[in-house]
Formats: C-alpha cells, sequence, structure tokens
C-alpha cells in the first residue's frame, strides 16, 4: 500500500516541517534513492513510494536532515542526521515510522 512519516519536535511540542526526507530501497548494490521530498506544514509525507515504483518486500531507509531543521531554528543539535532501516515483509500494508525528535535524541516506532 505505501510507506508514510510524520515527525513531532518534542522539543517544541509541535510537527516539525519542511524536514528533507529520503526513502531508499536497500538491496544487495546498496541503497538505491526512490525519492526526496520534505515534510509539510504538519511534519508529514503521506504518500514516499513514487507512482513509477512499486512496493516489494525488502528493506527500505528513511533518512531525515535533522541538522538543516535545527540550524534554521537557531538550535544545536548532536545527531546531524537520523536513519532508520525497516523491513517490509508484506507489502499490501501500510507502513507508517513517525519520527520523535529533539536535539539530543530521537525515537521512532511502527504507526498505523
Amino acid at each position: 500500500m505505501g510507506i508514510s512519516t510524520h515527525i513531532l519536535d518534542t522539543s517544541r511540542g509541535r510537527p516539525a516541517a519542511n524536514v528533507a526526507v529520503t526513502l531508499s530501497a536497500i538491496g544487495s548494490g546498496g541503497a538505491e534513492v526512490w525519492i526526496r521530498t520534505e515534510t509539510d506544514a504538519d511534519g508529514r509525507v503521506k504518500v514516499l513510494v513514487p507512482a513509477d515504483r512499486t512496493l516489494v518486500a525488502g528493506t527500505y531507509r528513511l533518512e531525515f536532515d535533522v541538522a538543516a531543521y535545527f540550524a534554521r531554528l537557531g538550535t544545536d543539535t548532536f545527531y546531524p542526521r537520523a536513519t532508520i532501516d525497516f523491513v517490509v515483509k508484506d507489502p499490501s500494508q501500510h507502513f507508517h515510522v513517525p519520527l520523535l525528535l529533539q536535539p539530543f535524541g530521537f525515537s521512532t516506532y511502527r504507526g498505523s
């Protein structure tokens, strides 16, 4: 069905808008970038799988440009990038991968 994400800046208690996000498929030859985009005003990217791609079973990577986001806010950060690798076993399901972000830490989970 697809992959989506949502970033909440827990240090500010609000969505993280305009964060650069890259989705890649990870294979034996390395990472193949599928899309580079950014979060909307609500911190979301609702559709990450491009129309010309088909989600198949495998490993995928989401990369978030954390440094640029915090630089715009004038805030130091320890992590320049948040990278999340995850496995799709059943491509008929939807995969929502939220990121809870703060300048000196982040966490994620499989959402719905």
